[in-house]
This record gives structure tokens, C-alpha cells and sequence, in this order.
């Protein structure tokens, strides 16, 4: 029976959800010592709507739409797991990140729909952790495993958006 060696997976040094989770938390953290009123922006109701729209469209959006794609490929959305393809359909042909993209926007409609100006505030802080501390690693794995294929495939399709 052949095995994967433990070696073959991205060397991802956080677990990706709990990023944007500690930005909301953080975000609702400092609202409650530092109080900035950006209700009157965009009062209730609308503010929910909006804000319930941007984190449901994106986690259905992005997010489990990516994760399936994922799975019917054969792939781990696991990024400490081996990776045997990479997934180039669905959101995948307009960003290589659609999942990490998706907590960035959960970010953003927390965000609106709390009327926080601290978690619209750390938003970028999140992108850049995810960056450093996942995207990065899985990049760099992604590369040294599949080579010019994945090049290809970064040549055509951006980080982000």
C-alpha cells in the first residue's frame, strides 16, 4: 500500500477560519472600549439586509460552492492535506482564493450589518494574515509540487480578484 509522505502538504500556520473569526471578535472587542457610532451610516433595517446579503453571498457564493468543487475533484479543502490536482473551474477561473476571499467579505458584512467601523477597520489586517500565514505556504506548495502548471495557472489568475 503507498502512502503520502507527511511532508507533502502546505505549510499552513494557522487555521484559516479562525482569522476572520478573532478580526469580528476583536472588532466587537474594541466597539465595546472605543464606541464609534456608524449606525447613523446605514441605519437598521437596512444595514442587517445589507450585511446579511454580503456574508450569506459569500459563503454560498465562494465558500461552499468552492468547498464542493473541491470535494468532487477529489481535493481537501484541508490545506494540511495533499493536494493531487489543482481546481481551476468555477470560481477558481477568477481567483485562486475564492474561499479566503469568502472570509474576507464575511468580514466586510459583519462589518455592515454590526455598523463596527473596528472590524471594517482590521478587514485588511485579515487579508494580510491570510496571505502570510495560509495563502503563501499553500502557493509555495503548490508551485514545488506541480511546477509550471501552477505557474501557468498563476500567470492567468490573480491572488484575489
Amino acid at each position: 500500500m503507498e502512502t503520502t509522505p507527511p511532508e507533502d502538504h502546505a505549510k499552513v500556520r494557522v487555521l484559516p477560519p479562525l482569522v476572520p473569526l478573532a478580526t469580528v471578535l476583536a472588532g466587537v472587542g474594541l466597539q465595546f472600549l472605543w464606541p464609534v457610532d456608524m449606525a447613523w451610516l446605514l441605519p437598521a433595517p437596512g444595514r442587517y439586509w445589507i450585511g446579511a446579503f454580503i456574508i450569506l453571498g459569500s459563503l454560498l457564493g465562494l465558500g461552499v460552492w468552492s468547498v464542493a468543487l473541491f470535494r468532487r475533484s477529489g481535493e481537501h479543502a484541508n490545506p494540511w492535506k495533499p493536494t493531487a490536482g489543482i481546481v481551476e473551474r468555477g470560481p477558481y477561473r477568477f481567483t485562486r482564493n475564492p474561499m479566503y476571499l469568502q472570509m474576507v467579505l464575511a468580514c466586510i458584512g459583519f462589518a455592515v450589518l454590526l455598523a463596527n467601523v473596528w472590524v471594517l477597520a482590521l478587514t485588511p489586517v485579515c487579508a494580510w494574515a491570510l496571505q502570510r500565514f495560509a495563502i503563501l505556504p499553500e502557493e509555495a506548495y503548490l508551485e514545488a509540487k506541480f511546477g509550471d502548471a501552477y505557474r501557468d495557472y498563476m500567470r492567468r489568475v490573480r491572488r484575489w480578484l
